[in-house]
């Protein structure tokens, strides 16, 4: 069985994912906007259905595809120590930032 960190490693699964973080998208949409054939894009959504980050919602014979945020949690608990580290630089480059003259023109 797939991680989700495999799952998501793949570009164009992400790229979905950030599709479907603003609205639902239907197939069509979601290969249009990829680049994609539609075969090809619901591979990708298999992938990502099967490992729960999409859900689907059947309306007639349209098949609308949502973010399921839930399963990337795993990612984000990973992070979590890495995003400690990177507040600490930036608030590090703050400081740094504010010790430096404003240059006029």
């Amino acid at each position: 069985m797939s991680t989700v960190f495999e799952i998501v490693a793949e570009p164009s699964r992400r790229r979905i994912l950030d599709l479907l973080l603003s609205r639902p998208h239907l197939v069509g949409e979601l290969s249009d906007e990829l680049g994609l054939t539609q075969p090809g894009t619901s591979k990708h959504l298999r992938v990502l259905r099967d490992a729960g980050l999409v859900r689907v919602r059947q309306e007639a014979q349209r098949r609308w595809y949502e973010l399921n945020p839930a399963p990337l949690a795993e990612l984000d608990g990973w992070l979590q120590p890495y995003r400690r580290l990177w507040a600490g630089r930036l608030d590090a480059l703050e400081r740094h930032l504010e010790t430096m003259p404003d240059e006029t023109e």
